[in-house]
């Protein structure tokens, strides 16, 4: 398998990359790349949703064994696969916890990457109904040449219209832009 070298050259990038490596040798009888996608999809909404935890994987006043005994209660509530629940524990063992999110990024570009798959962030100003989205995925996927799959955000700051991010491709239809360049170019 092979990643791109921007994610394998971040500490998160290199740990992602051996999980990865790891679940894809487990095949799907035994978890697989679909199950540790789905249990750090778990954990990302448990860290979203949690302030305790999140103190606890950033907390270095957490010694090791307690940081290892409470993510694997963490895993346990949350019925990661042991996979799942040997990195956790490894990352507690490293002391690299606060490192977790970043990882569970790198994860999901490294899997969707390895199934073909772009990842898309569209902002705007309101949200967007899901016949939007489905219209923008497709002209997306068309455009990308590969399944895009979609994750949207809103920003009232930008007045109106969108803000597509495709890995380092930015394309900027927003009003705030466009009052922006008109103020840039009346300066001049």
């Amino acid at each position: 398998m092979e990643n791109s070298a921007g994610i394998q050259a971040s500490l998160a990038g290199r740990y992602a990359s051996a999980l990865f490596d790891l679940a894809s040798e487990a095949g799907p009888k035994d978890g697989g790349v679909s199950a540790v996608e789905s249990d750090l999809d778990k954990l990302h909404a448990a860290l979203g949703e949690s302030d305790v935890l999140n103190n606890l994987i950033t907390n270095p006043q957490v010694s090791r064994d307690d940081a290892a005994k409470a993510i694997a209660s963490v895993g346990k509530k949350l019925k990661v696969s042991d996979l799942t629940q040997n990195f956790l524990g490894v990352l507690a063992g490293n002391r690299r916890l606060g490192d977790l999110p970043g990882m569970i990024r790198a994860f999901g570009t490294i899997a969707a990457a390895q199934r073909g798959e772009v990842t898309a962030t569209v902002t705007s100003a309101h949200a967007l109904s899901d016949s939007q989205l489905s219209t923008l995925k497709d002209k997306l996927t068309a455009r990308e040449g590969r399944t895009v799959k979609l994750s949207a955000d809103v920003d009232p700051d930008l007045l109106g219209g969108i803000v597509v991010t495709i890995g380092s491709k930015r394309i900027d239809g927003s009003i705030r832009t466009r009052l922006n360049s008109l103020a840039q170019a009346m300066k001049a």
